[in-house]
């Protein structure tokens, strides 16, 4: 198995702040790594290290295996406002496509077309700076895929991407044999794409083999060791003092070296691990709730001649916890801003029907663009209230940075705590994993499982609605939006069903129009005497024994998938399989039946 990539004593630091130090790892060929860490230890900046626009401060060694194709998906993808959306693809390009001859050049844009075609992209022309950000995502994304490199390295691929982009990255990836290297707080994508879970820990790198599951156990055994031995330092310690403390001053060469080893135990027994978490115990609290909260009636919203709401009416009630679903540019945000009473300013577009507040209504409204911070002021400008910012981790030596000094994450995390320390009782979240490490995810979730007022939530983040929202608004495009009972994961599996049945459907339907057509023909043609009847030829011949075999051998199959499927033992991604090819036998199954059909006819 081939090294794709070697790292030794790397490190990164910002003024005192010590992101890695003298770090080192290995990636292996078919390795798909997810490296997951606190915000602000330093992901990012290991990945622009790898990529080249950042260097390590203690020098080190970064090798890659020679010839191999990278390619790197950074969070922030740069792009001229101005260029169609191939055309940016094209131009950010050059580096991969200077040695190509014509076809494969030409190879190379069929592959963007198809990717853009997958990504729900449909005009190639549009201007990038008429996309959302989640468009530009599945652009950035679509020019990386496109190179077929063989060692992909992606700083959290998933953030702004809606559920259909992320479930079509996610069977990619697991299906393809690159070598992978990724950011991600999704841990429902983590568990299906990655085989290794690598965390950056208090300055270094642990590996896990295995999914996050099996991580979180391994690492509870590893800090659990650790402070183990941690306690058998102490009490040897403990022996050493004693010895320290009696023996006269007077030493012999060998007492200067267990002197030596006693302060290098002191340092050592003063090793233990603690892991901070975000605490969300001064956050309880919320302003009491009344029971109106907010009534929606025959509400429909138009900018030009784009519909995002058709006739919506609902009534939201006490301690509910909807989740809002759909594909970027549906109006989920729109619906939110228009729940709200947050309208553009410039062109609110055209908006009728009725919406009712309540009297006690306080909502706190988390928001993907609601990040104003002035990038010179301090953490303590921003929340003046040191021990809730210590809850919020972020510590009395933080308390001076500047915001532009903070990580994308931290940020988010300041964000979100200027939200809930207003207390409010109608609490609506935009996408509010975006940039958050998965511990304060964790925390979060929990918070929000006991919050005491009502919730909405628009994310992407299967794992975060599974765990949270009572119902979803799923919204389908065109103003229409369907509201369904459960989480995210059984609206998955219902549209399955529902699209399987339908294809099913559409098979009989066309089996039955193809049988009713042969017959019509057969009635409109001239009647044939039995000396004039068709005979096979020795390849039809073949082709009928094959067919017989090929349809036998895919009834087996079928029912050998079947009993799998009812047997209760499959994890997720199998099942997902199994049904899929189940459709795929049906499908081969009628064509192969109607050539059989035919042939059969003839003898």
């Amino acid at each position: 198995m081939a090294s794709y990539l070697q790292i030794e004593n790397i490190s990164k630091s910002y003024g005192p702040k010590v992101l890695f130090e003298h770090i080192g790892f290995n990636i292996n060929e078919g390795d798909k790594i997810a490296l997951i860490a606190p915000n602000g230890t330093g992901k990012t900046s290991l990945m622009r290290i790898l990529a080249g626009k950042d260097k390590s401060d203690s020098g080190g060694k970064i090798m890659f295996l020679k010839d191999i194709k990278i390619a790197f998906l950074e969070q922030e993808y740069e792009f001229d406002p101005e260029k169609g959306i191939f055309e940016q693809i094209m131009s950010s390009s050059t580096e991969f496509t200077k040695g190509l001859d014509q076809e494969h050049y030409w190879e190379y844009e069929r592959r963007v077309l198809k990717f853009l075609t997958n990504f729900n992209l449909a005009d190639p022309d549009q201007k990038m700076k008429e996309l959302s950000g989640g468009e530009v995502k599945r652009v950035a994304i679509t020019q990386m895929l496109a190179t077929e490199a063989e060692f992909l390295i992606m700083d959290e691929p998933t953030n702004h991407l809606d559920i259909d982009a992320i479930e079509f990255l996610e069977g990619y990836l697991s299906r393809s044999r690159c070598t992978l290297l990724m950011v991600t707080h999704d841990r429902y994508f983590l568990d299906r794409v990655c085989n290794i879970v690598m965390e950056m820990d208090h300055g270094a790198v642990y590996t896990y083999k295995g999914n996050y599951q099996n991580y979180l156990e391994k690492r509870e055994e590893r800090i659990a060791n650790y402070n183990a031995e941690t306690d058998k330092v102490r009490n040897i310690l403990r022996r050493e003092l004693e010895w320290i403390r009696s023996t006269p001053c007077a030493r012999t060469g060998k007492a200067r070296y267990r002197i030596n080893a006693f302060y290098d135990l002191k340092d050592r027994a003063a090793q233990v691990y603690t892991q901070k978490q975000v605490s969300m115990e001064a956050m309880k609290g919320s302003t009491r709730l009344g029971t109106k909260i907010i009534n929606c009636k025959d509400l429909s919203f138009y900018y030009g001649d784009q519909c995002y709401l058709d006739g919506f009416t609902y009534n939201f009630q006490r301690y509910e916890k909807v989740g809002i679903v759909g594909r970027n540019g549906a109006g989920k945000s729109t619906f939110l801003n228009i729940i709200t009473g947050r309208m553009f300013e410039d062109d609110p577009g055209v908006l009728t029907g009725v919406i009712e507040r309540g009297e006690s209504l306080k909502i706190g409204y988390y928001h993907q663009s609601g990040m104003s911070f002035n990038p010179q002021d301090t953490v303590l400008d921003i929340v003046n209230d040191t021990w809730l910012l210590n809850r919020f981790l972020f510590p009395h030596e933080m308390l001076n940075n500047k915001i532009e000094k903070l990580s994308g994450g931290e940020k988010r995390r300041l964000y979100l705590l200027t939200i809930l320390m207003q207390q409010p009782n109608l609490l609506i979240l935009d996408e509010p994993t975006n940039d958050l490490d998965i511990v304060t995810l964790n925390i979060l979730e929990e918070y929000l499982q006991e919050f005491g007022g009502s919730l909405i939530i628009v994310s992407h983040d299967r794992h975060f609605l599974d765990k949270l929202v009572d119902h979803l608004f799923i919204f389908c495009g065109n103003g229409l939006v369907k509201d369904f009972v459960g989480s995210y994961s059984e609206y998955r599996e219902y549209i399955k069903e529902y699209e399987a049945e339908q294809r099913s459907i559409a098979r009989a339907e066309e089996k039955a129009a193809k049988e009713k057509a042969a017959k019509e023909s057969a009635k409109s043609a001239p009647a044939e005497t039995p000396a004039r009847k068709k005979k096979l030829s020795y390849k039809e011949q073949r082709e009928l024994e094959q067919l017989e075999k090929d349809l036998e051998a895919l009834s087996a199959e079928k029912a050998d998938l079947e009993a799998k499927l009812s047997s209760g033992t499959l994890a997720f991604d199998e099942l997902q399989t199994a049904s899929e090819r189940i459709g795929q036998i049906m499908e081969l199954t009628d064509e192969k039946e109607l050539r059989w059909l035919e042939l059969s006819e003839n003898l």
